[in-house]
């Protein structure tokens, strides 16, 4: 049976993206209630393709207590657009950027000694107090001071006059093997004892939380976007276009490079301007929504900038199509990325930047970016 035709605000856009921010905040509550602790959204990768400036903004405004990013680069952008939060940087710090990090405010992560006497040097020089959270590493060998070492490496830390405010660790397997996320527990456990309280804990990310508990604070990006199916949560992310060109195809007309679509005669065709350019995963789109909610046929490959749908009838150029939906359907996020054979964020960060978006709380219009 066909969905219902799709919720609209007044755009005068040929294509843009929307963002649900009431969609955001219901995943954010949903979180923060499984985790009976600190939650903090992680908005690395321009908030995994869904635009980190306006999602800090209002996940600041509405009582998160902090942001995270991966780079110097991603917390500079937020304090260049106004942002004055708390910004917790996880890529580990490296020591040339130790004094920008002062300079911006931002809440680095010390992995290295290296790092942490970088730190403490200039912050020094510029008579700045030094905060930093402390990383170690429980198994996933990527990044952190060894789990082992976790004693001796705040104390020299907090040797060179660096305020460490927390200590947390990443787990390596969460979602698909429970007994080595348990040994990355156990460890992690063993250095609160070690370290005793007062610090700021966090471990879980998304999966972690949603299929083991939690056990500490938590960091979460996937389900915070509402890439998770099976919690309750919902994706907030959807774009939409109108069609530049609507046309009855006669038998025989060949569609897209290839030509790989030929019309039997009569069929309606709409052409939407958006590609692959735009994060359109090529070769996994198979169909979008229309107007009235019903799928619609990709016909023909998908261009770097156009898609071509097959209509049951003639439409007018201002009818809007759902080419993502925000939904676990088959045209949502997980069903481009199952059909590409990747992973939901993937195709999220890959999403363009050159669409408007639409930052939507409750009808309104929140932000506006393009």
């Amino acid at each position: 049976m066909p969905a219902g035709p799709i919720g609209l605000v007044e755009v005068e856009e040929r294509a843009w993206v929307e963002v649900d921010l009431a969609a955001l905040w219901a995943n954010y509550r949903l979180l923060a209630g499984r985790a009976g602790g600190e939650v903090i959204p992680v908005l690395k990768a321009d908030a995994y393709g869904h635009g980190a400036l306006p999602l800090a903004r209002f996940l600041l405004q509405m009582g998160a207590r902090r942001v995270a990013v991966a780079t110097l680069a991603e917390g500079r952008a937020l304090r260049e657009g106004g942002v004055e939060g708390e910004i917790l940087l996880l890529g580990s710090l490296h020591p040339l950027e130790a004094e920008e990090a002062l300079k911006l405010g931002l809440v680095p992560t010390l992995s290295t000694l290296e790092a942490a006497e970088a730190l403490s040097l200039r912050a020094r020089a510029l008579g700045l107090l030094p905060r930093a959270h402390l990383k170690v590493d429980t198994g996933m060998n990527r990044v952190g001071f060894p789990w082992e070492e976790a004693v001796s490496a705040l104390r020299a830390v907090e040797a060179l006059g660096v305020r460490v405010e927390g200590i947390y660790t990443h787990l390596a397997t969460a979602g698909e093997d429970a007994a080595f996320v348990e040994t990355q527990r156990r460890r992690f456990q063993e250095v609160r004892r070690a370290l005793g309280e007062g610090y700021f804990y966090h471990l879980e990310n998304s999966l972690g939380l949603l299929r083991h508990g939690a056990t500490a604070g938590v960091r979460v990006g996937l389900a915070l976007y509402g890439l998770v199916p099976g919690f309750g949560l919902r994706p907030i992310l959807r774009i939409l276009a109108r069609p530049t060109l609507v046309k009855r195809l006669k038998a025989g007309d060949r569609v897209g490079y290839g030509g790989e679509y030929v019309a039997k005669g009569g069929e309606w065709l709409a052409t939407l301007p958006v590609g692959y350019a735009d994060g359109l995963p090529w070769g996994a789109v198979r169909c979008v929504k229309g107007p009235d909610g019903r799928l619609l046929k990709v016909a023909g490959r998908i261009s770097m900038d156009q898609t071509t749908v097959l209509l049951p009838g003639p439409v007018g150029l201002e009818a809007a199509f759902e080419v993502l939906s925000a939904d676990f359907g088959p045209t949502g996020l997980l069903a481009w990325a199952e059909a590409r054979g990747t992973l939901p964020y993937e195709v999220a960060v890959h999403l363009s930047r050159r669409l408007p978006r639409l930052y939507l709380l409750e009808g309104a219009v929140f932000a506006r970016v393009g």
